[in-house]
């Protein structure tokens, strides 16, 4: 098929909704015109402005919004400008400033701590006494959005208490230099002036899930760890990965379609990680955390071989009710398959989706599914009625730049996206919003609720994290 094809494909896609975005609902007629005059007013003047405001992050006791400073230079050009960093609440009809930093930045992350959950909050962002605005994009500017509202309520949190927190990421593409390309160089893509983009993502992941404020107790990485699977991009990866925790205790890993050899008698990633089309079972401490490789050699879509869906088969069979998180590079589902530009071909084969909705069906410990390759954030509902979550998390390596914490309780769990918080890591991200023709926020960022949401469950067989997760004798 031929570039001009493909792209004529994607951006029909785009245009019909594919890219998985709810139907636009309009804006209230007032407050639209709140947002218009505001823009004319902010662009027709030499100072600041503020936009791209994203709540990005809503749990049960925090909040964290970001936004970019631009100002227009001689030619009339917005170009970023640091400023101060303002969130304020309204309290009795007047807003009043909860959170200040007053050191000058371009790009904006605003985390509030000591929320009540289950409180609605009015808000208002601000740097340099400019009200930030959501940017020209369906997935913030729709009626009921906490961008569109100027409103988000906390979650509540699931019953009983934390036993552990996970990481789900993936789309670390270690080596990348050019983010963005579909095929052969379409659309135009973006490179980082240090050519290291990949690299400085991917240290921002394993820094911030370290802090106390996240407290990581497990990193799931679900493929694509680097751009094209080569020795050196595999050793790297995994030396970084391991000055951060141990394989298979700490951290697990497994194969994205960029991993997969070139060559099917040198498998690079396989001798630095596990070999091809395995599977990988491990036990956390009454958690049992299941690694599918579902890559095929000189193709992006996914499928898993009959040798390794017989293991999955024996492993969920032998203990059906234990907990157990599964993840794959592949989204599996219908509604990804219709719902990603690309298309079916993109994501795992029917045939193997419908063996995977069987298999779960019979081990009904199994509760999420994460995937990637997408590079968007996405909960997808499954085939069947199973109660399964599918969750499709948005990429490392470019924006929105980040990661999902999976805090499990005895009585459910709370998922929720953040961004990674370095400066490097924050300037890239915005700028990375501009990808695939200025398309990429509406694919990538999710909606709210398929950033934060609370999924009630029974976790009582889980022990607290206080020891790490080793493999299962045998594997």
């Amino acid at each position: 098929m031929s570039n001009a094809r493909l792209r004529a494909i994607w951006m029909g896609n785009v245009a019909t909704g594919a890219l998985g975005v709810t139907a636009r609902t309009p804006l209230r007629t007032s407050h639209a015109y709140t947002l218009y005059r505001a823009e004319r007013v902010a662009a027709q003047s030499d100072s600041i402005v503020a936009s791209d405001l994203e709540v990005v992050t809503v749990t049960d006791t925090s909040a964290i919004l970001t936004w970019t400073t631009r100002a227009r230079d001689r030619t009339g050009r917005l170009r970023p400008a640091p400023a101060d960093t303002e969130v304020r609440f309204a309290s009795r009809g007047a807003f009043r400033t909860h959170y200040l930093d007053s050191r000058p930045t371009a790009y904006h992350y605003a985390e509030i701590t000591g929320l009540e959950p289950g409180r609605s909050y009015r808000f208002e962002a601000r740097s340099a006494g400019r009200v930030a605005l959501p940017a020209h994009t369906r997935v913030t500017r729709r009626a009921g959005t906490p961008e569109s509202t100027g409103i988000f309520t906390t979650l509540t949190p699931p019953p009983g208490p934390l036993l552990r927190t996970i990481v789900l990421a993936n789309d670390v593409h270690y080596g990348e230099r050019t983010s963005g390309l579909l095929v052969a160089g379409l659309p135009p893509g973006l490179r980082h002036e240090t050519d290291e983009h990949s690299e400085f993502m991917l240290d921002a992941l394993l820094q911030d899930v370290r802090e106390r404020d996240r407290a990581a107790d497990h990193l799931i990485l679900a493929g694509d760890l680097t751009d094209c699977g080569a020795l050196d991009q595999s050793r790297a990866v995994r030396a970084r990965l391991d000055a951060w925790g141990a394989l298979g205790r700490d951290y697990y890993v497994c194969r994205g379609n960029h991993d997969a050899p070139r060559d099917p008698h040198r498998d690079h990633w396989g001798s630095v990680f596990h070999g091809l089309q395995q599977l990988a079972d491990y036990d956390a401490a009454g958690l049992r955390l299941l690694a599918l490789d579902t890559t095929r050699l000189r193709c992006a879509g996914g499928t898993i071989t009959p040798s390794q869906l017989a293991r999955l088969r024996e492993v969920l069979r032998a203990d059906p009710h234990r907990p157990t998180l599964v993840f794959g590079h592949h989204p599996v589902t219908s509604y990804s398959a219709v719902s990603n530009p690309a298309g079916p071909g993109f994501v795992l084969d029917r045939a193997t989706a419908a063996e995977l909705h069987g298999l779960y069906r019979g081990a009904p410990g199994v509760f999420l599914h994460h995937a990637g390759h997408t590079h968007r954030t996405r909960v997808s509902r499954p085939d069947s009625d199973i109660d399964v979550e599918f969750l499709e998390v948005g990429a490392v390596k470019e924006y929105p730049g980040g990661y999902t914490l999976l805090r499990i309780h005895t009585g459910g769990y709370m998922a929720n996206f953040y961004k990674t918080r370095s400066e490097a890591a924050r300037q890239w991200s915005t700028r990375t919003r501009r990808q695939y023709l200025g398309l990429h926020p509406d694919h990538a960022l999710g909606s709210f609720a398929d950033r934060n949401h609370v999924v009630l469950r029974d976790f009582s067989g889980i022990t607290p994290a206080t020891r790490p997760g080793v493999p299962l004798a045998g594997h």
